[in-house]
């Protein structure tokens, strides 16, 4: 097959070719995106030591797949003070985190001040620590809530110590599948836009994409296709991350879950078609620990962190809640015949777990 030539021959794939991997069997995409990982990191798999922080889940969007913004599904709204959210990053801090992951929901109660003072708290409590936050959907908020461009909105997150972007906010970019989803939420443009002014800031972020849920595999490969051109304009990301959709506790109905051979393509697919995208992130918070394993096999060769604890996507159901105790992570991983690597959260590597 010539698309199996030109994947060997590290050719780029059209969008109408990379949408024809689909048809091929499981093993043999494995084994094409297992040969790309292998080529750039051995069996080497990346891990960071993190805690994920959601200050708040009050949510002036409504995105019908979310489970996590205060609603009659979850009828807990709450709102962190700065002081509660500095205590957990310092309480994690000993713990050995040396990243934040900060996402919240888009709380038009609270004002700016909130969200840019908790950033500013932790930056001069803990001066080294990686504050990763603001998914391109919260700066679309913030831009207008108060009146801001883009622009004004990510110069106030690094003068108050935010170091990368998330990817989250992504979702599928498909126009109409997005306007069905999340209506009113920043556009496929306005996140590829904030990432672009991000990246030209020699900013680093990540990027995600929902799928599993009433999306295509076209708008996935179109999804893809997004992000690769806009790498090519501005090598800004530092992976991409399928995030599996999560059914419980939301306003989609989705009757035919993916299958765990639907979910391994899509993460060889991606490895193949993103070819300028250093990463491929199997977010274990999504995948289960299980499959975001075996995805080590289909090109994956992130599997996130330890998380410490998680809201967004437990909400939903994922079993994330607690995060992973590090010896776990390191024996899981090694147990699967792949090297555990301790990473900062820019990809330098810290620890060879031999």
């Amino acid at each position: 097959m010539d698309i199996l030539k030109k994947v060997e021959n590290k050719e780029r794939l059209t969008k109408e070719e990379a949408l024809k991997l689909y048809s091929l069997d499981l093993f043999t995409l494995g084994r094409l995106a297992d040969g790309i990982r292998r080529e750039k990191f051995g069996k080497k798999s990346y891990f960071n030591i993190n805690r994920h922080i959601n200050p708040t889940n009050i949510c002036a969007d409504v995105c019908k797949f979310c489970a996590y913004s205060a609603s009659r599904k979850n009828p807990n709204p709450y709102a962190m003070s700065h002081e509660e959210i500095l205590e957990i990053a310092k309480n994690s801090y000993k713990n050995g985190a040396r990243e934040v992951h900060i996402v919240s929901a888009h709380n038009d109660k609270v004002g700016l001040d909130w969200y840019m003072g908790a950033f500013k708290k932790i930056k001069e409590e803990l001066p080294d620590i990686h504050i990763k936050a603001m998914t391109g959907a919260e700066v679309d908020f913030l831009s207008r809530k108060y009146g801001l461009s883009y622009d004004e909105v990510l110069d106030l997150m690094i003068e108050n110590g935010v170091d990368s972007m998330p990817g989250g906010g992504a979702e599928i970019f498909d126009e109409k599948i997005r306007d069905y989803l999340c209506k009113g939420k920043v556009s496929s443009k306005g996140w590829l836009d904030i990432h672009r002014k991000w990246h030209k800031r020699g900013k680093k972020s990540n990027a995600t994409m929902l799928f599993g849920h009433i999306e295509k595999r076209e708008h996935r490969i179109d999804h893809m296709i997004r992000l690769r051109d806009l790498q090519d304009e501005t090598g800004g990301f530092n992976a991409f991350i399928p995030l599996v959709y999560q059914r419980k506790n939301n306003f989609l109905k989705v009757e035919d879950f993916l299958t765990g051979q639907e979910i391994l393509k899509t993460y060889a697919i991606s490895r193949i078609v993103l070819d300028n995208i250093p990463h491929i992130k199997a977010y274990w918070a999504t995948t289960t620990i299980n499959l975001a394993l075996i995805a080590q096999e289909f090109g994956a060769d992130d599997l996130d962190g330890t998380i410490e604890k998680e809201s967004i996507q437990s909400s939903a159901g994922a079993n994330s809640k607690n995060g992973m105790k590090l010896q776990e992570f390191i024996d899981l991983i090694k147990n699967s015949g792949f090297i555990p690597v301790q990473r900062d959260s820019l990809y330098n590597e810290l620890k060879i777990y031999n």
